[in-house]
């Protein structure tokens, strides 16, 4: 097959799936894991699709385009219900958390609903819907105010200041994308500003990112990888992507998605 076929077809295979991987091409064209990577730095060059760690997706929208709750939900869902269940297992009767505006943590909430004397702050109106849907009457749901985002997360100077007085034992983060150089991301400058200050409350900071969220970037940074002390990801997430995670946070845990 000719590089350019090969192209082609390297191009057909992204926009069918999304992304795909270095490995899984050079196997299946039967060519060296190099000739992949200059296929693909050819075919990002012209901009037809975005090279990320270990290969490539299809070309991001820009960092200021915030997808809406709905459209995200669909997402990755095998990979956020198990990312979910293993973030509940980490809280306890009693605790006081934050979580923050995101589909994942929307699943996250599902599994507390049963969790005793539970104290949930958080910024996401699907979030504090879970909670009130259940009706627990142990548990205390502080919605903060502000400007609705397209993600159904409020945002602005009164969700900042709601948050600015409180003391949490846990935060649940939700992002838009992390890389090495940029750390956690959003596409909403609002929305990163509410989120360090409930990092700022929190004792712990628990990031929710599916293997997806690797190498996207949003227009501004909420912080540096390294003040995490744990991220939850899912086993498609690739092995350099690992490799720089564990020597940046202290506890990286891996769930299986299927």
């Amino acid at each position: 097959m000719l590089a350019q076929q090969r192209q082609a077809a390297i191009l057909d295979r992204v926009r069918a799936a999304g992304g795909v991987r270095v490995s899984e091409l050079a196997a299946e064209y039967g060519v060296s894991d190099m000739t992949i990577r200059r296929d693909l730095e050819s075919l990002a060059d012209r901009g037809l699709l975005a090279k990320v760690h270990g290969g490539a997706t299809t070309v991001s929208p820009g960092s200021t385009h915030e997808p809406g709750f709905a459209a995200k939900s669909v997402r990755q869902r095998t990979e956020k219900a198990a990312m979910a269940t293993r973030a509940a297992a980490m809280v306890s009767p009693g605790d006081a958390i934050a979580l923050s505006a995101g589909t994942t943590t929307a699943g996250l909430a599902q599994r507390l609903v049963d969790v005793p004397d539970l104290t949930v702050v958080t910024n996401s109106i699907p979030v504090a819907d879970v909670f009130y849907r259940a009706g627990r009457p142990d548990q205390t749901v502080i919605l903060t105010g502000g400007t609705r985002t397209p993600s159904d997360a409020l945002v602005g100077p009164v969700a900042v200041a709601a948050i600015g007085s409180l003391h949490l034992d846990m935060l649940f983060l939700g992002v838009h994308g992390m890389s090495e150089r940029t750390g956690y991301t959003t596409p909403n400058l609002m929305e990163a500003d509410v989120n360090r200050a409930l990092v700022d409350a929190a004792e712990r900071l628990v990031v929710l990112a599916d293997h997806t969220k690797w190498g996207t970037v949003g227009i501004s940074s909420i912080v540096p990888l390294h003040r995490a002390d744990v991220v939850i990801t899912d086993d498609e997430l690739d092995e350099s992507a690992r490799a720089i995670l564990s020597e940046q946070v202290r506890e990286l845990v891996v769930v299986s998605g299927s």
